[in-house]
């Protein structure tokens, strides 16, 4: 197996794709380019909760280190989404000694990364023109309180965006959306701490050797 910088450990396709837009952006991130992987777990939030161990285990020499990313808000989930994200650490830490993998919860789920500001959330979403805003008919159903910085129900938001603006859902939208937004705006605590972890790996003063 050829030596890779990191190994991504994920929970469904959407957020496969969000990964890989946002790493294709290694400079955004201030990171070195890497050389990457990307594994979908078949079961969903609970595959990566549960069998992170056993899927990484065979990356553990060969990728200089990890990073297994799911939802917070899942079915049978149990605790929180900063309880999860503890007990998943300390079951890395303990699986592959400290520093060599970091769990990311999202808080709730991944499409709290993808609201912002910019016009490309709309144009990407099929919403382009359309009156009212993005931002105001989704206030108006319900989803976006007009005193919070982003939906407090973001995958119910993003699919009505794609319902009623008749857009096909697909993970390339994802991608698409990782691969523009600015990221320099985003306060979302996951993705702080994935940004952290990319940073301090493979940042200017990060540990990892050069990428191929």
């Amino acid at each position: 197996m050829n030596k890779l910088d990191l190994v991504c450990l994920v929970a469904d396709k959407n957020m496969e794709a969000t990964i890989q837009g946002l790493l294709s952006r290694w400079r955004a991130l201030s990171i070195r380019e890497i050389y990457f992987k990307t594994l979908v777990h078949p079961r969903h939030d609970p595959g990566c909760f549960h069998d992170s161990e056993q899927v990484l285990r065979p990356f553990h020499r060969c990728a200089d280190h990890a990073l297994v990313l799911l939802d917070g808000a899942w079915d049978g989930a149990p605790g929180n989404a900063s309880q999860l994200q503890s007990k998943l650490q300390s079951c890395l830490d303990n699986a592959f000694g400290l520093g060599w993998a970091r769990a990311v919860v999202i808080d709730p789920e991944l499409e709290a990364w993808v609201f912002s500001g910019s016009p490309h959330v709309e144009n990407v979403f099929g919403w382009r023109g359309r009156q009212p805003s993005l931002r105001q008919a989704l206030h108006q159903q319900g989803y976006w309180p007009s005193n919070a910085r982003k939906p407090t129900r973001p995958k119910e938001a993003v699919e009505y965006a794609l319902r009623e603006s008749r857009t096909p859902r697909s993970s390339s939208l994802y991608r698409k959306l990782a691969s523009i937004v600015s990221l320099q705006g985003c306060q979302d605590r996951a993705f702080l701490r994935f940004r952290s972890a990319l940073q301090h790996w493979f940042g200017a003063g990060g540990t990892s050797p050069g990428g191929t």
